[in-house]
């Protein structure tokens, strides 16, 4: 089967390099698509309601998850895709997957993992997502992993942020001297205007953040004040989700066009060309790649650095490095099916699974059985 209706350079599911193993299916679903559906159903995608984005669960119902952010990512990537008329399951499959290697609390968690582990071949949040469909999901009779296709697994690994990008030794089987197809491109610049835009109204949402603060944003000022003339007499939170709202359509409108100019100026009209260009084609204007920098900044200096998300990351530091030297001590403490795995990946990586794995709540529980007296094993 084949869909019809998309672009020449777009990823066909008939073209699909296909999976590591061969199996029987049970209906006939094209190849990216039963990807997102294996996806959606796997454990590591439900554990992402209890993981931070920014603020931890217990702080409120109402801030982003990574679960909420990967759907938000998936809503804003299949848009871009549509319009560019690229494989909008394998879009979606992407979006889905790119953070399920995310610890628990954020960045906060990585970065811990990443310096205990540094003896032990290092951690990184890609390179986490790619093992957990490769060989931690149990689900399948005959082989360990989700068995997804080579395109979604190399689109997995070659996601690259500001915050995180894997090593050049974890792509080097998904040729790293070839571009990701657009499909791919496209979650790095959605996962962006995802959490930007959505972390100011959580921050706005939470008090870290004011409207006069704002004001410093240009991008946000200019969208800010011709909502106000748009719709006279909104009150407070219908201008800001307002706001947010049209910041997204620009975001994207901006990146469909530059992104189409980019195709056009290169001669794109195969996957192939895609695959040999040096750079990326998918990408904002230069005036809004400056605009939407001075919004990042402005959140990393007023948002993920504020006092009281600083002092989250302190505590979460702590007691993820008290749980993990615990368990180094004591391996014995984790449960019998991961004991399983020490001989085959080694203690230090199966912990670092083990980690990686919990959900915020489920860390703090663990703190809890183990460093409080009272509490129930």
């Amino acid at each position: 089967m084949r869909e019809h209706g998309l672009a020449s350079y777009a990823a066909h599911s008939d073209q699909s390099l296909g999976r590591e193993f061969e199996e029987p299916f049970k209906d006939e679903r094209l190849t990216f698509e039963r990807d997102r559906d294996r996806i959606i159903h796997c454990a590591a995608f439900r554990r992402m309601e209890y993981k931070t984005q920014v603020f931890v669960n217990h702080e409120g119902d109402y801030y982003r998850t990574r679960l909420t952010h990967s759907l938000e990512v998936a809503q804003i990537a299949r848009g871009i895709g549509r319009n560019l008329h690229l494989n909008e399951d394998l879009v979606e499959a992407l979006a889905l997957s790119h953070d399920l290697g995310h610890t628990p609390f954020g960045h906060t968690g990585e970065h811990v993992l990443k310096r205990l582990m540094k003896d032990y071949g290092g951690f990184e949040h890609n390179q986490q997502s790619l093992r957990i469909v490769e060989l931690l999901e149990q689900r399948y009779p005959g082989f360990d992993g989700l068995n997804l296709s080579w395109e979604t697994r190399e689109g997995i690994i070659k996601h690259s942020s500001d915050y995180d990008q894997a090593g050049k030794e974890a792509i080097q089987p998904y040729h790293p001297e070839q571009r990701a197809t657009l499909e791919a491109q496209i979650i790095d610049l959605a996962d962006e205007i995802a959490y930007n835009n959505h972390d100011i109204d959580d921050g706005l949402k939470a008090g870290y953040i004011t409207l006069k603060d704002l004001e410093e944003v240009e991008l946000w000022q200019q969208t800010y004040l011709m909502i106000g003339k748009k719709f006279s007499g909104l009150d407070d939170k219908r201008h800001i989700l307002q706001t947010i709202s049209y910041l997204i359509g620009d975001l994207m409108r901006d990146l469909v066009n530059t992104t189409t100019e980019n195709l056009q100026n290169h001669n794109i009209s195969t996957l192939e060309d895609i695959r040999r260009q040096p750079e990326n084609l998918v990408s904002f204007s230069s005036q809004m790649a400056e605009l939407n920098q001075q919004l990042k900044k402005f959140l990393y200096r007023r948002l993920y650095r504020h006092s009281k998300v600083e002092r989250m990351r302190v505590k979460a530091e702590r007691f993820m490095t008290l749980l993990f030297e615990n368990y180094m001590e004591n391996p014995t403490l984790l449960p019998e099916r991961h004991q399983l795995r020490f001989e085959k990946y080694g203690t230090e990586r199966v912990i670092c699974d083990y980690i990686a794995s919990m959900t915020d709540r489920y860390a703090q529980d663990e703190y809890k059985k183990l460093y409080e007296p009272f509490e129930r094993a």
